[in-house]
């Protein structure tokens, strides 16, 4: 068991690439919390995986939730060893169209989530003197713009910079960042694109979702499970000599 005794925190665990993890991580000895805004989900997925997991209701948006979280998982496992920046959402449109509120909203779960977990979870670690794994999720679109989704396109890039940065400023303090950049991934928000771009790009449901899994070079588009692998990794003492990279999990779709 590559990840014995460690805690875990997995936000936006409660199902799809999150659920995925927290039970991967159970599988290899972790106990995780699985904290999501979705509560009652957390609270099925963690009674789900077992392994003494827990939910915790999430509001990544929000510094006091955050910061009870973090106390909260202080308090039932003594600690944190592992942090998933997985919470995130979606939003998509012609640039000229683009709305404040949808700008905010995915700024505010996407890039504000991810450095404000960061921040509270390697208070607690440097506090506790253990070092720790911190991974967080970009995606593809991080690593190039979409002309109809740019402000979701920024939101990764900056997730991708984050990483460096966290990663190079915690290193010395034991604390290795490090981040996944998943492709198109056949989990329930890909319902919800795909819906938006049936409405932006004139087309039947479903046929986006199918256009995009056809152009994987590997023949279809992700599982939530392929992302396992890489992030058991990084939250292994494998990835020791590992700093500030995120890893495509893609199938293919983008070589850096």
């Amino acid at each position: 068991m590559r990840l014995k005794d460690k805690v875990a925190i997995v936000t936006g665990g409660a199902r799809g690439i999150g659920a995925a993890i927290a039970k991967a991580y159970v599988m290899e000895g972790a106990r995780v919390c699985v904290a999501d805004i979705e509560f009652d989900e957390a609270q099925k997925t963690a009674k789900a995986i077992g392994g003494g997991s827990f939910a915790f209701k999430l509001d990544v948006t929000d510094l006091a939730s955050i910061a009870d979280c973090v106390a909260e998982v202080e308090k039932q496992a003594g600690g944190v060893d592992i942090l998933v920046n997985n919470a995130a959402i979606f939003d998509m449109g012609p640039l000229e169209d683009i709305p404040e509120k949808s700008y905010d909203r995915v700024f505010d779960v996407n890039v504000k989530g991810v450095l404000f977990m960061m921040q509270a979870v390697a208070r607690s670690m440097i506090r506790r003197g253990k070092g720790g794994k911190i991974i967080n999720f970009a995606s593809q679109a991080g690593r190039r713009g979409e002309a109809l989704v740019a402000v979701y396109c920024a939101s990764k890039a900056a997730v991708i910079s984050l990483t460096q940065s966290a990663g190079l400023a915690l290193i010395k303090q034991g604390i290795n960042v490090n981040g996944i950049a998943p492709g198109v991934v056949d989990t329930p928000m890909w319902e919800h694109v795909d819906s938006l771009f049936a409405k932006y790009e004139n087309r039947p449901l479903g046929e986006k979702k199918r256009l995009v899994g056809e152009g994987v070079p590997y023949g279809r588009m992700g599982k939530p499970e392929d992302h396992v692998g890489c992030a058991i990794f990084l939250a292994s003492a494998e990835s020791d000599y590992v700093v500030a990279q995120t890893f495509n999990v893609d199938g293919g779709q983008w070589m850096s």
